[in-house]
């Protein structure tokens, strides 16, 4: 069984690349904490340093997951291929993995600035706004 598939409309492509821009920088965020790069150190004082080095080895496979899966969903989206859907659901647990240590398990809030606490926010809601995305691309067989 052969699916046809239909020509996405200029958006989806416009939607897809500022999508994947924004989750390669999230692995590049990643990338700079994991490996505690110095521009990584001159972002933060030293007791949230402190703080991101006593993270548990859950909490950054969540993020590796949450960043790597979002970013691998936008090639997907590009690519034209169903998988992105999946990733995009891997990614949104990670994200909730993450937001369970900083909201629940951790005085994040307490510490936090505005801008740190608008993407607590900001950052699910663009993870189920991908999800979304991809299932209209399924049903409109732009994706397949």
């Amino acid at each position: 069984m052969t699916i046809s598939m239909n020509k996405p409309p200029i958006w989806f492509w416009i939607v897809s690349v500022l999508a994947l821009i924004w989750n390669l920088m999230g692995v590049n965020q990643y990338l700079q904490q994991a490996y505690n790069t110095d521009s990584f150190k001159a972002m933060y004082t030293p007791d949230q340093l402190d703080q991101a080095a006593q993270q548990p080895a859950w909490y950054a496979a969540s993020f590796a997951i949450a960043v790597f899966c979002g970013a691998l969903g936008c090639i997907f989206l590009l690519l034209r291929k169903k998988w992105a859907n999946i990733m995009f659901i891997l990614s949104l647990i990670g994200i909730i993995g993450q937001m369970v240590y900083n909201l629940v398990l951790n005085d994040y809030i307490k510490d936090a600035g505005a801008f740190a606490i608008s993407m607590q926010i900001v950052i699910p809601i663009v993870a189920v706004l991908l999800i979304l995305l991809s299932k209209k691309a399924i049903a409109k067989t732009w994706i397949s």
